[in-house]
């Protein structure tokens, strides 16, 4: 396995991980809320972090095959997981109405983590086609 495979591994793994910890505080109405991506209760957010550890499991299954094809579907999965958190980010940090939430560290990292995996999909080098 390449070295590039296995950090792309770690980043989506990363993505996974950050789904969990906090992405926005509000404070509304006298109410502290804090925001996750699996748990968005007191606002019409969803749950987006159940797509990003969707395509975040994919995407290490597909790490782990080793053929042409399958590399890139690989960059079409993490590039939608790439477009996906930065669609969080911007979601989960906008204000609304004059109340601006606190975006918290997990947003950034689950951007990071999918950049870094987007980047690694472009890096593999594909294996050679024996003919």
């Amino acid at each position: 396995m390449s070295r590039t495979a296995i950090i792309g591994i770690l980043a989506v793994l990363l993505v996974i991980i950050c789904a969990f910890l906090p992405w926005s505080v509000v404070d509304v109405e006298g109410r502290h809320l804090v925001f996750t991506g699996v748990n968005g209760t007191g606002s019409n957010y969803g749950e987006p972090g159940r797509l990003c550890i969707i395509l975040s499991v994919l995407a290490i299954g597909i790490f782990l095959v080793k053929n042409r094809w399958v590399s890139r579907v690989n960059l079409f999965i993490v590039g939608f997981l790439l477009a996906w958190t930065f669609r969080n980010m911007l979601l989960y940090s906008r204000c609304e109405m004059g109340d601006c939430p606190q975006s918290q560290p997990g947003l950034y990292l689950s951007l990071a983590g999918a950049l870094v995996a987007f980047a690694c999909v472009l890096f593999t080098r594909p294996p050679k086609n024996s003919k």
